[in-house]
């Protein structure tokens, strides 16, 4: 399991494929061999009210926060880090290259004796996706 809780500003949406954005960041986070797929999760919110420098409204901010059960050590997760916002910064090329544009990460360990989970999903994924 990773969390990944990608918060933007709404004015992104008319420069960015953000349904688009999320599977790049899934499909990262598989490469990076150390997520399994049946645990990760995607999701994006558009922040309506934002002020981003001089308050400029054409200004628009993408920040990721990923969270995982903790154990990993800082070197995966520096190297998965890596990866995964190297995938999001070549997405976002485009418009960073056209307009203003704030992108930023940050993965945090989860304490496992504070998140109980319960989950379904393996017994609706096909053969090797589990």
């Amino acid at each position: 399991m990773p969390h990944f809780q990608i918060d933007y500003s709404k004015n992104l949406e008319t420069r960015l494929d953000i349904p688009g954005l999320c599977r790049t960041v899934r499909d990262a986070a598989v490469e990076t061999g150390v997520f399994p797929l049946a645990g990760i999760r995607v999701r994006a919110t558009a922040c309506d009210h934002v002020v981003i420098a001089d308050g400029n409204p054409a200004h628009a901010f993408l920040d990721m926060s990923v969270r995982l059960r903790g154990g990993r050590t800082l070197e995966t997760r520096k190297k998965a880090t890596a990866h995964i916002f190297a995938a999001v910064e070549k997405y976002c090329a485009a418009v960073m290259a056209s307009s203003s544009l704030m992108l930023s990460m940050e993965m945090r360990d989860i304490d496992p004796e504070l998140s109980p989970k319960a989950s379904s999903i393996r017994d609706h994924l096909s053969g090797d996706l589990k």
